[in-house]
């Protein structure tokens, strides 16, 4: 009998080499820099901090930002906390995951135990976006999504997919892999909704579960093989529904990962396109436009269902109000600008009025182009009685340059400049490198730049400081 993991293992090692073409190499290597910068940016907030003090000190594996070191699957955990600190990490909108966050930490672990090649460790990551992006796509709905989180519910799988191929697993120890992280999925979505910081540490335990995923198939430990279509299996009890059918990888050469993009903004995905709506039409009322006395955001359905989203207050954490759409779009009319520091006072005066003015709704138009775009919409109202609309047809997303450059900042401003070109070339030549667990140690901390605890925490409140912020 076959099974769908046994179809996904031997999918796993006969990819097409053409998919993996220049353009799919080169975003690959975006993506990890992307990975990088928002975990150095976040090192210094209360979760990354939390996460270093949660691990015992080991010798193996390298921490971000750190100068002491951690066991292999333990620095996974912390280096994963760290990328997903700032709410800014690479999304793919079609599986509504973050796979980065969770493929980086697990293949960069494996490889600092491994000798592994870039070129490797390149299509290994582009393997595990692969799985995590179809997957997601089968599995993640509005009904889905509203009681789990999806990252960790399918970036384990995808993640110990890219682990399986970089070690070169052969059929059952890849089937294995796959059944066991799929026994490792979880993550609850009740955080948005009480403020809670669970989501900081959802992508820390998918990937250390990947990690023991791939050990324990290595070591020849037997998994499910009919763990994703099996009555009491993944889809089953996930999604109540049977599996419709195998994971296709590289349908027609196209690689999903070229499907990921890199957010404009430190908030939720779903608030990107509203936000960036919100800022074009301030932009365009200018400075001395009356007041706005109510607004109306229209959104994919998705957008408006999914957990957190709608939140109007109160708000007790700068997670919350990243969540939260109507925050989102009031604090760039009460700042005039999209930045982190809307997210800075969670009292604004301004914002909060503005938030009891706002209206969000689901819009059938964005809702039927959702994934493949994002919209959203802005009605505004002034206090002269103008009635002002724009709209936008997708989500922008940060350019290359903006990635290199909040990379360079964040980096330098913790290592040194120098430190940050080392690691920017390194990864900028990634496919040429003929050990890949080279990178982690270039981003350690020496023992004279250890971070120290956050000002929120030394204070004595369990708070989360605003990203960038380190004490």
């Amino acid at each position: 009998m076959t099974t769908r993991s046994m179809e996904l293992a031997d999918a796993l090692t006969n990819a097409a080499p053409q998919v993996f073409g220049p353009a799919v190499i080169s975003k690959a290597k975006l993506c990890l820099l992307d990975f990088l910068g928002c975990a150095f940016e976040a090192s210094g907030l209360a979760p990354s901090r939390q996460a270093v003090a949660a691990v015992a000190a080991a010798p193996g594996g390298h921490m971000i930002a750190e100068a002491v070191t951690a066991t292999p699957a333990d620095a996974a955990f912390v280096n994963a906390v760290k990328g997903h600190g700032l709410v800014r990490e690479d999304m793919h909108a079609a599986s509504v995951c973050h796979h980065g966050v969770v493929i980086w930490p697990l293949l960069l672990a494996l490889a600092e135990e491994e000798t592994v090649s870039g070129i490797d460790l390149i299509q290994a990551a582009v393997v595990a976006y692969e799985v995590g992006g179809r997957l997601g796509r089968m599995l993640i709905d509005p009904a889905m999504s509203a009681l789990f989180r999806p990252t960790g519910l399918v970036a384990p799988i995808g993640s110990a997919c890219g682990g399986a191929r970089l070690l070169r697993l052969d059929r059952a120890q890849a089937m294995s892999a796959i059944a066991f992280a799929a026994n490792g999925a979880s993550g609850l979505n009740q955080w948005p909704l009480s403020g809670g910081s669970d989501m900081f540490f959802h992508p820390g335990f998918a990937a250390r579960n990947a990690w023991m995923a791939v050990r324990l198939a290595r070591a020849g430990a037997f998994g499910s093989p009919d763990v994703l279509e099996g009555k009491s299996g993944y889809f089953a009890a996930l999604a109540r529904r049977p599996m419709p059918g195998p994971v296709e990888l590289f349908p027609n050469g196209e690689a999903d990962i070229l499907n990921v993009y890199h957010k404009a903004a430190p908030a939720c995905n779903f608030a990107q396109t509203a936000c960036q709506t919100a800022l074009k039409m301030v932009e365009m009322m200018g400075a001395d436009t009356a007041p706005v006395e109510s607004i109306r955001i229209s959104v994919p359905a998705a957008a408006a269902s999914y957990p957190g989203c709608d939140l109007t207050g109160p708000f007790d954490q700068p997670l919350q109000a990243k969540m939260s759409i109507p925050f989102g779009v009031a604090a760039v009319f009460a700042h005039g600008r999209l930045s982190e520091e809307n997210y800075g006072d969670l009292a604004h005066p301004e914002t909060i009025r503005l938030i009891g003015a706002s209206e969000l709704v689901s819009s059938a138009e964005f809702t039927a182009l959702f994934p493949g775009r994002q919209g959203a919409a802005i009605d505004v109202t002034l206090g002269d009685g103008r009635q002002l609309s724009t709209a936008m047809p997708d989500v922008v997303p940060a350019t290359e340059a903006q990635v290199r450059e909040r990379f360079r900042h964040a980096a330098g401003a913790l290592l040194g400049g120098e430190a940050a070109e080392a690691i920017e070339e390194f990864v900028d030549r990634l496919e040429s490198r003929k050990d890949a667990g080279r990178l982690l140690p270039l981003c350690a901390a020496k023992a004279d730049q250890r971070l120290s605890r956050p000002r929120a925490e030394r204070n004595g409140r369990n708070t989360h400081p605003s990203a960038g912020q380190v004490s």
